[in-house]
C-alpha cells in the first residue's frame, strides 16, 4: 500500500466516551479501529498524527488491549520480582489511588492527559506535591516495563509536580519536643484502645532509622524477613536482600538505643513481629505500609509538626531524625551503614550540614589547643571592621 493513501480517519461512536482511530492496516489491507484513550478531540487528533506517522514510517504494530487489572498483577509477580516488599507497597498504593479516581478498563486509557488529570486530582483532594510525585514515579516506572514487555507501544509523557526533584529532601529531621507531641496526639487518631501499639511503633521508628516497610515486617525470629539476631557479642539486625531498597543481604549493628529499648520487652513476648499493630479494622493481618503511612502523617498533622511549607510529620521523617543524631556521633562512611545508603553520596548530601558543623568543632578545637592562643572557639565573625586594608596579596 503506497503511504500517500495512508490516512487516519477520527470518530466517535454514540455513547461512547473516548476518541477512536479507523484506518487500514498496510500489512493487511484491513480495516481497523482503535481506541484512542481520550473524549478530548485536540488530544484525539494529535494521538491519530501520530499513528499515522507511524503507519507511513512502517513503524507501527499492532498490540492488544490489555486490561489494567490483568497489568498490574502481572507486574506485581513479574516485573517487581525480587524487589523490597517497601517498592511492592508503594506500587500498591499508587495503584489504589489510580483505580479510586480512574478506575481504568485498559492500560491503553493512561493516556498523558489522563495521567495529569488525575496528578491535578491528587493535588486538590489535599495531597502534597511530593505525594503525587512518588505515585508519579511509581507509574511511570510500571508503564515503561510494559513498553519493554510489548503490551503498550510507548510511555505516556509525566509531568511531575513542580520543585519535587530528588535531590532536595522533602522533609527535615524533627525535635525531642515535636517527636513527643506526636506520640501524645496518637490515641487521637488511632484510638486509646490501640495507642500503645503505634507509640511502640513510632518509638522504634525514631530509635531505628528503619524505614516504614521494614519496621513493620521486622521479627523476632524469622530469618526470611529482616530480623533481630542477639547470638553475638553486639546485638545485630539481618536484613535479607529481599527485606530492604538495597537488595542486598547484610548483617549490620543496631543502634545502642534502640537495643535498649528491646530490652525493656518481656522475653516471652520476644516472637513473632516486632511491631503487632492493632487498629479499629485490624482483621489479624501484616499491617501494610500504604495503611499505617496515611496514619503516621496524620499524627504529625495533629501534633502540628510542620516539616516543610506543605507537609507535616512523616514516618520518614522519624528516620531522617535518627540520622541527624548519629551524624554528631560517627563518622559518614559509618553513617552510610547505619543508614544503609547504597552510594555515600547520599549520605553526604542530606547530612552534610550537620557533618560540616562536626567537622567545623573539631577543627577550631584543634586551633584552640595551639601554644599561646585564648580557648575561645567564635561563634560568629567579627563585624567590627568589614573592611580592613589588605597588606599583601589575597590567600588562595
Amino acid at each position: 500500500m503506497a503511504n500517500d493513501k495512508i490516512c487516519v480517519y477520527v470518530f466517535k461512536r454514540k455513547g461512547r466516551k473516548n476518541y477512536e482511530a479507523e484506518f487500514l492496516d498496510p500489512r493487511t489491507g484491513r480495516k481497523r479501529r482503535r481506541s484512542l484513550g481520550t473524549p478530548n478531540k485536540r488530544e484525539a487528533d494529535r494521538l491519530a498524527g501520530r499513528l499515522e506517522k507511524e503507519l507511513r514510517d512502517g513503524q507501527w504494530k499492532a498490540t492488544r488491549r490489555v486490561k489494567w487489572k490483568e497489568f498490574r498483577e502481572r507486574y506485581e509477580t513479574e516485573g517487581l520480582l525480587g524487589r523490597a516488599e517497601a517498592t511492592l507497597a508503594a506500587f500498591r498504593t499508587s495503584a489504589n489511588r489510580l483505580q479510586e479516581f480512574m478506575n481504568p478498563g485498559t492500560i491503553q486509557v493512561l493516556t498523558t492527559e489522563e495521567i495529569n488529570r488525575f496528578s491535578s486530582r491528587l493535588l486538590m483532594d489535599g495531597l502534597s506535591k511530593y505525594t503525587v510525585a512518588s505515585y508519579l514515579r511509581q507509574l511511570k516506572a510500571a508503564l515503561r516495563w510494559s513498553v519493554r514487555q510489548g503490551l503498550l507501544q510507548e510511555c505516556p509523557y509525566i509531568e511531575m509536580p513542580k520543585g519535587t526533584s530528588r535531590g532536595k529532601a522533602k522533609g527535615r529531621a524533627i525535635s525531642l519536643e515535636e517527636f513527643e507531641r506526636m506520640l501524645a496526639k496518637t490515641a487521637s487518631v488511632v484510638g486509646k484502645d490501640h495507642a500503645n501499639s503505634w507509640k511502640f511503633l513510632l518509638k522504634g521508628l525514631w530509635l531505628s532509622g528503619l524505614r516504614l516497610g521494614e519496621a513493620l515486617t521486622l521479627s523476632w525470629d524469622d530469618p526470611k524477613t529482616i530480623c533481630i539476631d542477639t547470638s553475638g557479642k553486639f546485638p545485630m539486625l539481618q536484613i535479607p536482600a529481599a527485606a530492604e531498597k538495597g537488595a542486598k543481604d547484610r548483617v549490620l549493628p543496631m543502634a545502642p538505643e534502640f537495643a535498649e529499648f528491646l530490652n525493656d520487652v518481656p522475653e516471652s513476648d520476644r516472637t513473632g513481629l516486632v511491631f503487632n499493630l492493632s487498629w479499629r479494622r485490624n482483621s489479624g493481618k501484616l499491617a501494610r505500609v500504604d495503611v499505617v503511612s496515611p496514619k503516621i502523617a496524620e499524627i504529625g498533622h495533629k501534633a502540628n509538626v510542620k516539616v516543610s511549607d506543605e507537609k507535616c510529620a512523616s514516618a520518614h521523617d522519624l528516620r531522617r531524625s535518627f540520622g541527624a543524631r548519629w551524624a554528631n556521633r560517627v563518622k559518614p562512611h559509618v553513617l552510610q551503614q547505619m543508614m544503609r545508603h547504597e552510594d555515600i553520596q547520599t549520605t553526604m548530601t542530606y547530612y552534610v550540614k550537620v557533618e560540616a558543623d562536626t567537622m567545623a568543632e573539631a577543627i577550631w578545637s584543634a586551633y584552640n589547643e595551639i601554644p599561646g592562643r585564648d580557648h575561645q572557639t567564635p561563634t560568629a565573625l567579627s563585624q567590627e571592621h568589614p573592611q580592613q586594608e589588605q597588606t599583601g596579596p589575597a590567600a588562595p
